[in-house]
C-alpha cells in the first residue's frame, strides 16, 4: 500500500545536517599511518540528547569487535543511545580480546568527553587483522568531540571520514509534511568493495526527527535493509563489519505510530527511499566498476527462487566480465540462471535488455542484436529474466567487473 502523504528525496542532500536534533564531526587522525593530513578517518554522530536507536549487522561468522560491541549494547533493549563513533582505515576485525577492549575504549571515551548519561555505539571499517593505533584514535575522538556541528561542512566531513576505497561521499535525505510539521530522514553511507549481503562492506548511519522507540525503529530499519542493502552485490564477498544504524531524535514531535495509517506508511517509505538511494550510490561507486546493472528476476514460484537466480546471475564472473566488455551475451545469463537450480524451464524463459527482448519463450530474438549491444554499452541498464512460472520477483543491483578491480585489490 502506498502512502497518501507525498514523500520525496532532496535533490541536493547535505546528509545528516538536513535532520534536526543531531550534531556531527569528521576529522583526520592518521589511522592509516600514512602521514596524510588531508585524509579524514574518524567520525562522531551525536543526537542533541540520547535517543532511541536500532541497528542491523553483518551475518558473517567472523564478526568485527565493533559489531560485537554495538550488538551487545543494542541487545540490552533498555535506555537510549548517546551516538556513534566510527573510524575508517582499520576494521578492528580478527583482533581478539584486545580489539574488543579497543572498541569499548572508543565508546567510553566519547561518552566521557561529552558527559553523556547513555552509551555510544562503535563502528570501524578498513583493513582486517590489524590493531587500531589507539593513541591516534583517542586523540581523534577528543578533537571530534570539540568540533561537533550541525551544518553542511560538518556533515560532509563526517560522511567523508567513513570512506575507504570509495571515490565519493554518499548521502541522501527524504522529507514529508504532516499536520504542518516536517519529518526528515537523512543518511550517509560508505561502501565500494567486498559488497554482498548480508549486507556489504558498508556502514550506513540514518537519522530522523520522528518520534519512535527502539523496537519500532528496528522493525522499520530491518524491512528497509532487506529491500535495499541486502539486494546489492559487486564482488560476492561478505564483510566482517557491516552495520546500518537508525537514530530518532524525536525533535519534530511527529509520532508515526500515533497518527493515521498513512503517516506510518510515509515514514516507512522515507526510510526505504533513503536506504535505496544510498544502496544505489554504493553499487555505482563499486571498486573500478564501469557499469551499474539493475537485475530483475520475475515469474518465480517463490521469492527465494527469484533471489537465487538473481544472485547466481549477478555474481557470475562470466556474466560480469561480458558486461564490462559491452557484450550482450544472454547465453551466460541463461546458464547462470539454470545453475541456480530452481526448476527453470528454458522453453518458458524470457530475457530482456531494458525493454528489448533477447529471448522469448526460449527462442532467441537475434534481430535485436544491435539494440542489445547499445544497451549494454550504457553506464546503467536493466536486465529482466522472466521464468514465467509464478508471480514472485526479486530485484538486485549489481555491476560489471574489470581488470582494474583485480589490479586494485592485489595490494589492498
Amino acid at each position: 500500500m502506498s502512502s497518501a502523504i507525498s514523500v520525496s528525496l532532496l535533490k541536493d542532500s547535505h546528509g545528516v545536517a538536513d535532520c534536526p536534533g543531531f550534531r556531527c564531526a569528521g576529522i583526520g587522525c592518521d589511522i592509516r599511518e600514512k602521514n596524510d593530513p588531508t585524509q579524514l578517518d574518524l567520525a562522531l554522530l551525536v543526537p542533541d540528547k540520547p535517543c532511541a536507536a536500532a541497528g542491523v549487522f553483518t551475518l558473517n561468522d567472523v564478526c568485527a569487535a565493533p559489531v560485537q560491541f554495538s550488538k551487545k549494547i543494542l541487545a540490552r533493549g533498555t535506555g537510549t543511545i548517546a551516538g556513534v563513533v566510527a573510524n575508517s582505515g582499520n576494521a578492528n576485525a580478527a583482533t581478539g580480546e584486545a580489539g574488543l577492549k579497543d572498541a569499548q575504549r572508543m565508546a567510553q571515551l566519547a561518552q566521557d568527553l561529552l558527559s553523556a548519561d547513555a552509551p555510544f555505539l562503535v563502528c570501524s571499517t578498513g583493513r582486517i587483522g590489524r590493531k587500531l593505533p589507539m593513541s591516534r584514535v583517542e586523540q581523534g575522538i577528543r578533537t571530534a568531540a570539540g568540533t561537533l556541528g550541525n551544518n553542511p561542512t560538518s556533515a560532509f566531513n563526517t560522511a567523508d571520514a567513513i570512506l575507504t576505497s570509495d571515490t565519493r561521499r554518499k548521502v541522501a535525505t527524504a522529507r514529508f509534511q504532516f499536520d504542518g510539521k516536517t519529518v526528515t530522514v537523512s543518511g550517509m553511507a560508505k561502501g565500494a568493495g567486498m559488497i554482498e549481503p548480508n549486507m556489504a562492506t558498508m556502514l550506513a548511519f540514518l537519522t530522523t526527527d520522528a518520534v519512535a522507540n527502539a523496537d519500532q525503529l528496528k522493525n522499520v530499519l530491518t524491512a528497509a535493509v532487506n529491500q535495499t542493502f541486502n539486494r546489492i552485490s559487486i564482488d560476492g564477498d561478505m564483510s566482517t563489519n557491516d552495520t546500518v544504524l537508525l537514530f530518532a531524535s524525536g525533535s519534530s514531535g511527529v509520532d508515526p505510530w500515533a497518527g493515521p495509517a498513512e503517516l506510518l506508511f510515509a515514514f516507512k517509505e522515507a526510510v526505504l527511499m533513503v536506504c535505496d538511494a544510498l544502496a544505489e550510490k554504493i553499487v555505482g561507486d563499486g571498486e573500478k566498476i564501469t557499469k551499474l546493472v539493475e537485475l530483475v528476476v520475475a515469474g518465480c514460484p517463490r521469492v527465494q527462487d527469484a533471489e537465487k537466480v538473481a544472485r547466481a546471475v549477478g555474481n557470475s564472473l562470466l556474466v560480469k566480465t561480458s558486461w564490462y566488455g559491452s557484450d550482450p551475451n544472454w547465453g551466460r545469463l541463461a546458464d547462470a540462471a539454470g545453475y541456480a537450480r530452481v526448476g527453470l524451464k528454458i522453453e518458458a524463459l524470457d530475457i530482456f535488455y531494458d525493454d528489448v527482448p533477447a529471448l522469448i519463450k526460449g527462442t532467441p530474438q537475434e534481430e535485436n542484436l544491435q539494440q542489445w549491444k547499445a544497451i549494454v554499452s550504457k553506464k546503467r541498464f536493466r536486465i529482466t529474466l522472466n521464468l514465467n512460472q509464478g508471480n514472485c520477483d526479486f530485484r538486485l543491483l549489481t555491476s560489471d567487473l574489470s581488470e582494474a578491480y583485480v589490479n586494485f585489490n592485489k595490494s589492498e
